[in-house]
Order: structure tokens, then C-alpha cells, then sequence
């Protein structure tokens, strides 16, 4: 659980580093970037900052920011009721994400996992994003993301989010962020 001191925190670095990178947010945007730590208490290392612009029945916009090596952890999106799993577009708008998929595992992955937490990412196929370039992930595909050195702005274009109904390899991770007060 975040303390509500570290929770604001990680709001004001996150909205530096959208400025920083030239991207406009307005003051309620602002006061509304979701800080997820899932549930681990090491906010530093796993996190991830969140701006929903919006999200729809139909599409969801997002800018996700990551602090320097920080790692959104090893999940899906499945089918909902029916429906296909979330599709989703990563572009990367600053800094270097290193995105990792099924498929061949890449021989020098530049993504520094937990020891403690190893065993929580098994897809290890390595695609490099940097400033303008994006990749599209299917429904339901096995995925986790690490920022480079710098930290990375991420902009996320995809078919309705339901966040809750995210599936983790780590069974200790809550999707939805908990802040004290």
C-alpha cells in the first residue's frame, strides 16, 4: 500500500516528466494519474503512472510514464463476457521502453528483473521501442514492459481497458492501486 506523501510523490515526478517531454495534461488530468505499485510496496522498481484521457466501450487512450527502470509486470488482458481481450498500441513518445512478448527469447534482454521476482516473467522475447516507434499486442498476449535508464512516456491506444480483469503471473499483485491516509 502507498502512503498518501508517496502516492503524491509519484504523481508530481510523473507530471515533470509529461511536461518535460512537451506533453500537455490539463489541471484535472493532473490531480487524477493513478499511481499502481501493485499492491508490492516497491513502487521504485515495479509501477507504473497513469493519465486515461479516455476509456470508452470502444477504445481507451492512455500516457503511462515510468520512472528509470521501473517494470510494469508479466500480465494479460483476456476475453471479458465474451468479448476479446484488450488490443492494445504501444508508442513510445520519450526516453527507451523495452517491451517483452512470447517468441524467441532474445539472447541480451536489456530488462533487469527482481531476483526475488524472477519467476513472475517468462517471456522474454525483447522489442525495443524508442521515440516514435510502437508495437500492437493481440488479445490475451503475455506481456511486461521496462523503462530505459532515462524513464520513458509511453502512449497506450487500445479497445476498452478494464484493468481490474488483468491476469498476472505474479499471483501476489493487485491490479488496483490501495493508498493510506
Amino acid at each position: 500500500m502507498l502512503s498518501r506523501t508517496e502516492f503524491e510523490q509519484a504523481q508530481s515526478r510523473a507530471a515533470a516528466a509529461l511536461a518535460a517531454a512537451g506533453i500537455v495534461i490539463t489541471p484535472e488530468e493532473r490531480a487524477n494519474i493513478e499511481v499502481a505499485d501493485f499492491g508490492l510496496n516497491d513502487l521504485e522498481r515495479i509501477g507504473l503512472e497513469i493519465v486515461v484521457y479516455v476509456n470508452t466501450e470502444r477504445c481507451c487512450a492512455k500516457e503511462l510514464v515510468m520512472f528509470p527502470w521501473q517494470i510494469c509486470p508479466e500480465h494479460r488482458h483476456p476475453a471479458i463476457d465474451g468479448r476479446p481481450g484488450k488490443e492494445e498500441t504501444f508508442r513510445c513518445r520519450a526516453g527507451q521502453v523495452y517491451l517483452y512478448v512470447p517468441g524467441e527469447p532474445s539472447a541480451y534482454p536489456m530488462g533487469r528483473v527482481p531476483t526475488e521476482q524472477a519467476g513472475a516473467f517468462t517471456v522474454w522475447h525483447e522489442i525495443v521501442l524508442n521515440p516514435g516507434e510502437q508495437y500492437t499486442l493481440a488479445p490475451n498476449t503475455l506481456h511486461w514492459f521496462q523503462a530505459g535508464p532515462e524513464g520513458a512516456i509511453v502512449s497506450e491506444f487500445s479497445t476498452k481497458s478494464v484493468d481490474e480483469a488483468d491476469v498476472f503471473t505474479d499471483p501476489d499483485i493487485q491490479r488496483m492501486p490501495e493508498v493510506a491516509e
